[in-house]
Formats: structure tokens, sequence, C-alpha cells
């Protein structure tokens, strides 16, 4: 009792999602939570474990959370995809002197976990991974805003070689249309004005005879609601039906994240992505066709296994083809417990890693200073999200249907307000504009 909390979200949207039911679950066990570390009796982690950055940010803080206490009494739980796979790492270090871990199917065993932690020696953990467990019964604990992330369904069924997702996260399972419906007119009632439709592969959602074509034009349908997202699906089964909403329902965001992940048959086939480089633009060219106002963006890994200069050649030259708007570029970073940990090596030398994504982020760079500067002078309707970041004390800023980054001046206007804006510059991160 009177325990308050410290949660710290690292990784994805679906982390950040996450995170919001894991405070509902704290919330309703009494436990409070607080912003300042200095205050808090217990800090959670919520952790990622794509990216071998993302590693290091969490070892990095831990350590950073025991220099900075001195000694002080603090409880720390990982939780998530790293208490998945990396268990007896946390829990031996004894530099780090974790407390407890809880996996990503065992939130509503966390007020059980931290009980133990705290009144006992010993290091309480569950890393289970389910084949139901889909929070249905919890509603997240969300602060205000504009855009609430909602997870359809977890886990993935790919198995790509380079990804540790289904081995963290477990098998793919979907939420029922009617319960994820009755989120959906809660968060409108609660003053959300967009929701962004979450799974590690979206269009692979099934619900009895339900798709996700089917669940996004329910969703559309509820009143107050402005606008849909969703991310990410995979290129390997974008069905027609699909991309027939995203081109025709207004609500529909003309933005679809696109995974290329790399420009080469032979890459892509080591990697498991079950498509060619032939058949990734020809979906590309099929997508344009039926919605020419489309923004296109990706994930690009440079570096996997065996990957020669030529066959970087091939994604460079992908990238320069398709223009997408803006690309999430990558070292690969070899993941423990994946396929490509144990079938390829990691023998792209580093400097030649280094070498690659400079290039590529330069030409991304370009493309996209291209793409938006081709917006300077349209009318964009924009939904308001908040003052803006910059230096500019009166500067607002909110997102195009595409998803871009508009920052313009303050009026009278509210967060959650769709405006029109004319673009009047662009820089390859953003656009900028005043009210039309």
């Amino acid at each position: 009792a009177g325990k308050r909390i410290l949660l710290v979200t690292f990784g994805c949207q679906m982390n950040e999602y996450d995170s919001e039911l894991v405070r509902a679950i704290l919330e309703k066990a009494g436990y409070s939570f607080v912003e300042d570390e200095v205050k808090a009796d217990i800090i959670l982690l919520n952790t990622c474990s794509v990216r071998e950055n993302a590693h290091r940010k969490v070892y990095g803080h831990i350590h950073e959370i025991r220099h900075r206490r001195n000694g002080k009494p603090v409880t720390i739980g990982v939780l998530g995809c790293m208490a998945s796979g990396l268990r007896e790492d946390l829990l031996n270090d004894r530099h780090l002197k974790v407390n407890f871990l809880a996996g990503p199917d065992s939130y509503k065993r966390l007020p059980d976990l931290i009980k133990k932690a705290v009144v006992s020696e010993e290091k309480p953990f569950d890393v289970t991974l389910s084949e139901f467990e889909t929070y249905a019964d919890v509603y997240p604990a969300r602060e205000k805003g504009i855009n609430a992330w909602i997870a359809v369904m977890r886990g993935c069924d790919n198995f790509c070689t380079f990804c540790v997702v289904p081995y963290t996260r477990g098998r793919e399972r979907s939420r029922s249309p009617e319960n994820i419906l009755e989120e959906v007119h809660r968060l409108v009632k609660d003053g959300f004005k967009q929701v962004t439709l979450l799974g590690q592969n979206v269009n692979s959602y099934r619900y009895k005879n339900s798709d996700f074509a089917d669940l996004i034009k329910t969703v559309a349908q509820v009143n107050g609601l402005e606008r849909i997202r969703f991310t990410s699906p995979h290129p390997k089964d974008f069905p027609e039906k699909l991309l027939d909403i995203v081109a025709s329902h207004p609500k529909v965001c003309k933005h679809i994240h696109l995974p290329l992940q790399a420009g080469n048959d032979r890459i892509l086939e080591l990697m498991a992505r079950t498509y060619t480089q032939k058949e990734f633009l020809d979906l590309v060219e099929k997508i344009r066709a039926k919605c020419p106002q489309i923004v296109l963006t990706t994930d690009i890994i440079v570096g996997f296994s065996s990957e020669t200069d030529e066959e970087f050649e091939d994604t460079f030259q992908a990238i320069q083809q398709v223009e997408f708007d803006s690309a999430f570029i990558f070292k690969y970073s070899q993941r423990r417990g994946t396929i490509a940990e144990r079938k390829y090596p990691d023998n792209v030398l580093e400097k030649k890693k280094t070498e690659r994504i400079v290039r590529l982020n330069n030409l991304q760079k370009a493309i996209s200073l291209k793409k938006n500067r081709a917006h300077i002078g349209q009318i964009q309707q924009v939904l308001v999200e908040g003052e803006s970041e910059s230096d500019h004390p009166e500067a607002w800023f909110g997102r195009t249907d595409g998803n871009k980054a508009v920052i313009f001046p303050a009026g009278r206007f509210s967060s959650g307000d769709l405006i029109n804006i004319r673009i009047t510059g662009a820089s390859p991160s953003n656009l900028k504009g005043e009210l039309a």
C-alpha cells in the first residue's frame, strides 16, 4: 500500500500500448505513479529486444539508476521483450541487481510479482508466453491526447530470421472485433480523435470470419472518430480488399508503412521475407495506381549476414526507384535466439555497415526533401496535436493525413481540431505552413 511507481518505456508503439496496460493493472491494485525517479519506490522498465541499441539503453539506464540512488533502496523490475529473451542474464547480473521480471503476457501477475520482490530476497519472474492472452479485459490507462494506440492482435508467426519477436512475444492471436470496437467507442468518449491499430503484422489479423479489412471498415463507422491509422503490414499478404478501403474511405489515412528490409533477392531469402524485389516493386506500383496520394514509408536493414557491395547496391537502387517519403534505416545487429544467430554469421564489417547506412541516409534525406517540397503551395488538412517543441515559442504542430509533421503559427484552435494549412516551406523531416 502506498508504493509509488516510475514506469519507463523503451522501443515501439506496442511497448507504449503495453505500458498503458501495465498502468491500468497496477492502478487497480492500488499503486500510484510518479514522474520523479527520486520519489519512486519501484521502477519498471518496459523493454524492447528488437535492436542492440535498445539493450544498451536499458542496461545503461539501470546502472545510472543505481548510481544516482547511491545506496537508497529501490525495487527494479524489467518488463517486456528483454525479460522474455534475457531472463538469466538479467537476474544473475550482480551489478544490475534487477529484482523481478515480467514478460509481455504476464502483466496481470505484476501485483503479485512486485509484492514478492518487495517483501523477500527472492527474484520472482513470469515470462511465460501465452497462446490466448490479448488483454481484451483491460482498458489501458492513457494520458489525454489526440492519438490512441490499440493492439488488435499480439505476437507474430512470420519468423523472419533476423527477428526476435516470435520468441519474446509469442504466436499470433487476435482480439474480437466487438471488443476492439468497444475500446474505440470509449476512446472517442474520452476525447481521442485518432486511433492507430497495432500488430506485428496487422494484415494477418483474423477473428472467425473477420479479416483486417473488415475490422478497419467497422472501426471507420464510429461517430466522432476523425482518423484511422495502422501499422505495420507485411508486403507478403497485402490484400486488394484492404487497399481498396485505404484508397476510398475518407477516415482511413493515406499512409502505409511497408517494410522493405532489403532490396536484394538473396538477402531477402536469407531473411525469410517471402517476397522478391520485383514483387515488392509491383506491390508499390499497384498501391500508387489505386491511391496516387499515398505516403509510403519503410524499414531497411543494412549489413545483414554476408551482404556484398553488389547486393547492397540493389537496396540502394530500390530506394531510388520507390522514393519512400521517409525510412527507418538500421545496421544489422544479431539477436540472441533468432534463426539468423543459429544459421548466419554476423560477418559484415562494422566499417562497411557504417558506409552503407551513411549512403542510404543521405539518399533518403534528399528524397524526403524532394517529396516534402512538392507539397509547397498545397492546402493540407492537419490534425492539431499541440504546441511545437521547436525554438519558436508560438509554433504549433500537427500531422497531415499522410502522417507528415507540420509546424504552423498559433491561432484560434485547440488540440484535436482539423484545420487547413497552406504549406509554405519544407525540410526532410517536416513541413511548415500558415492557416489557409
